[in-house]
Parts: structure tokens; C-alpha cells; sequence
């Protein structure tokens, strides 16, 4: 292929803003909308490469900083690159590193040049700066590869000028832009005018799942789709709900990752349509139906291995293989959820799959529902609740999306 990324729309929903599409990349053909598993360390805790490319799977996330530290540069180079180096035959989505500097907050200085960091290896000063984080990601080879940004919106409009300069790789490494501005609408609406101008093969939504409040949340996420290119992928940064994957792809988002479908299942708990099974719970001990008796996982498939919530119970917390077990259930069920929400948007019929799904989640009892999805999915012609006063839904906090993260406009001005 003659660019790093080709994009198609192959189906809009009628009603909501949801897309189907095709991402073509170096490695593979990607269905957006898609759910990416997050492999920080070139690898998902507990599953082969061939397991989850079994699953379905056809694009995964790694971490910059990580690889960076360990295996290092030089090894990436030598061995030609992270798909290489972890067996993956198919795509890889590449973080620039500037997460680690919310997540080792207390070990990073940030200023104008890049992040200095100590490593939590072993103390040793490092700095990434935007050119660094190209020359790494171009190490690591993978297919999409995001700009070193900050939650100075004005600093990470110039971080991507430097980045696009130092990307050494533009026809077989796409660059996506990070759209910053915190919760304040002028300053996204800025944001996107200025990245948009770049013209990058996909833009990301960052930013976000990082303390607000879900009904900020969409409030940003809907106004970014409304201001980004229809002819290019959106990705929104760090959301692994379910609830949270099924409104973002309503309100117009294709791509999404977390670390929560893997990390969830190292602490026993399994994701279900009805919700989450937290299988080291004592009534399972003697509980023998299969984790989800609707799922087609290796686990729970009525030709697959037969294993019982009693089983996982009996793992859970002891031996690495109840992990193993509930990683790949959970891997499925979201790239299953993600499949089925693209066939809903082709046929046309994704207002009534949401219904359905909440539904489902909270069986039947619409009194339960979150308000914040409610009202999201109002703002795109889905009436969850069949016309009825918000009224009806019961009165509890909000859930926030991590820790809170201030936002910072920065103090200087844009270097054209």
C-alpha cells in the first residue's frame, strides 16, 4: 500500500452518529468501530499472540515508555521491531509515552523541550521529548503511532509540528494528532481547528477518562466528532466500559482502549451482558453453569473447554490459570460487544441494540439506568426510557473515569 492508513465508511446510522468503516493498515484490515487490548509490555498478561489473534483481535496497543526502557531501543532495532520481537502478525497502535506523565506524575518534570522522567526501573534519568518519541516508535515499527501530547493544549499543538517533522517513517507509520483542552468547549473547538490543519491519517481524542465526570465526558466527545473529518478515524483514548464504549460509538468515536477487560480479570471478576460476575465470591464454590451461558469463548462455548464458574472460583486468586481463563472470556466479550454494534450500524437497527443492551445490563429495570447515558443518547435521537421523565431514574453520584486531571492551556503562544 501506497499510504500507512486507508479509510472507508461503509455504513452511517440513520439515527445517532455511529459509523461503520474499514482501517486499512501495514499489517491487517481493521473493523471499526474496534476495541484494542493494551499489551504494555508488548504482551497480554496470560495469552499467546495466536490466542488473541484467535479472538479475533487485529489491533493491539504497546506502550512507548515501557519498551523504551525495556527491551530497549537497540534491541528493537536489531530484532526489526516490536512485531518482531512479540509474534504479532497483525497491527500495532503505539502510545507516544505522554501517558506516563499523568501516571508517574511524581517521577516526571514537564516543560517545553519534553517529560524527564526517572525511571521506576532503576531511578535513571530519561528524556522524551517529541522527536524522541518518534525516533522510539519508529523503533518499535508499529502501524499507528500517536504524538508525544500534554494536557497543555497549546504545547501539544506544537509538540505535533515536532513530530511530524521528526517521523521518519510517514509511508508505513501512521501519525495520529491528540486533540487536547480539557472540559473547555473553546478550547477543544481550538484544538480541532489546529490539528485538523495538520492533516493527519487519524485524529485521537485525549484528554479524557481521567477524573470527569461522565457527563462531561460526552458532552467533550460529541463535540470533537462534530468538528473532526467524517473521511478519518476517531479514536477516543482510555474507555473500556462497556456502557461507556456503546454511547462513545452513539456519539461518533470508532477506536477505543483500556487496560480494564484484562486487568478486571486478574482480580477474578468476568464481563457478562448482565454485567460483571466477580467469580471469587463464595456462592460460586458450587456453581457449575459455564461463566456465560451465551458466550462462544474457548471457555464457555458448549464445544469449547466446558469450564465452570465453580472452576474459576476455585482458581481465582491461586493459580495464574484462572487469570488466563477469565482474560480471554473477557477479550472476547468485548470484541464481541464491538462486532455486534458494527452489524447493528450496517443493517440500521443500532438504536434498538442500545435498547437493548441496557436492557439487558440492567434487566430490564430502566429505573437503574445511568442518567449520563441516558441524556448522552438523547442528544442523538435514542430514547432509552420510551419518552419518560428523567425523573424515573434513581438518584445516585455519577462515576468518574479515573483520577482528576487539571486542565492546562499553557502560557505562550502557537509557532505557526
Amino acid at each position: 500500500m501506497d499510504r500507512p492508513l486507508s479509510f472507508k465508511l461503509v455504513a452511517i446510522c440513520s439515527t445517532t452518529k455511529a459509523r461503520a468503516s474499514l482501517m486499512k493498515l501495514r499489517h491487517s484490515t481493521v473493523e471499526l468501530p474496534v476495541f484494542m487490548p493494551v499489551g504494555t509490555q508488548a504482551s497480554l498478561k496470560g495469552i499467546s499472540p495466536d490466542q488473541l489473534s484467535d479472538l479475533g483481535c487485529r489491533l493491539m496497543l504497546n506502550n512507548t515508555y515501557h519498551l523504551g526502557l525495556k527491551p530497549g531501543q537497540e534491541v528493537l532495532d536489531a530484532v526489526g521491531g516490536a512485531h518482531s520481537f512479540q509474534g504479532w502478525a497483525h497491527s500495532i497502535l503505539t502510545d507516544s509515552g505522554g501517558f506516563q506523565m499523568v501516571s508517574l506524575l511524581k517521577l516526571a518534570h514537564i516543560m517545553e523541550e519534553g517529560v524527564r522522567f526517572l525511571s521506576p526501573h532503576d531511578g535513571s534519568p530519561m528524556l522524551l521529548t517529541p522527536e524522541h518519541s518518534m525516533n522510539l516508535q519508529n523503533s518499535i515499527g508499529s502501524d499507528i503511532i500517536m504524538q508525544l501530547d500534554d494536557v497543555a493544549m497549546l504545547r501539544s499543538v506544537r509538540w505535533l509540528d515536532r513530530c511530524i517533522k521528526a517521523h521518519k517513517k510517514p509511508e508505513t507509520q501512521a501519525l495520529f494528532a491528540i486533540i487536547q483542552g480539557g472540559l473547555d468547549e473553546r478550547l477543544r473547538r481550538l484544538c480541532c481547528e489546529k490539528m485538523v490543519e495538520r492533516d493527519t491519517p487519524g485524529i485521537a481524542i485525549g484528554g479524557l477518562s481521567g477524573g470527569e465526570e461522565k457527563p462531561q465526558y460526552c458532552k467533550i466527545v460529541s463535540l470533537c466528532t462534530d468538528l473532526l473529518p467524517k473521511h478519518k478515524p476517531r479514536y477516543v483514548m482510555g474507555v473500556g466500559y462497556a456502557e461507556d464504549l456503546m454511547v462513545s460509538v452513539a456519539l461518533g468515536a470508532d477506536m477505543f482502549d483500556c487496560v480494564y477487560p484484562t486487568r478486571t480479570a486478574r482480580f477474578g471478576n468476568a464481563l457478562t451482558p448482565k454485567g460483571v460476575l466477580n467469580l471469587k465470591n463464595r456462592q460460586y464454590a458450587s456453581d457449575f453453569r459455564p461463566i456465560d451461558s451465551e458466550c462462544t469463548c474457548p471457555c464457555c462455548a458448549k464445544n469449547g473447554w466446558k469450564i465452570t464458574r465453580a472452576y474459576v472460583y476455585h482458581l481465582a486468586g491461586k493459580e495464574t490459570v484462572g487469570a488466563h481463563l477469565l482474560t480471554l472470556h473477557n477479550l472476547h466479550y468485548q470484541f464481541y460487544l464491538m462486532r455486534e454494534a458494527r452489524k447493528a450500524i450496517i443493517q440500521d437497527r443500532f438504536p434498538q441494540y442500545l435498547r437493548d443492551f441496557f436492557s439487558t445490563l440492567y434487566e430490564g429495570r430502566m429505573c437503574k439506568y445511568p442518567r449520563w447515558a441516558v441524556e448522552a443518547l438523547r442528544t442523538v435521537n435514542v430514547d432509552l426510557i420510551g419518552g419518560q421523565s428523567l425523573d424515573i431514574l434513581e438518584s445516585k453520584p455519577v462515576p468518574v473515569l479515573g483520577h482528576n486531571i487539571e486542565p492546562d492551556i499553557g502560557n505562550d503562544s502557537f509557532s505557526e
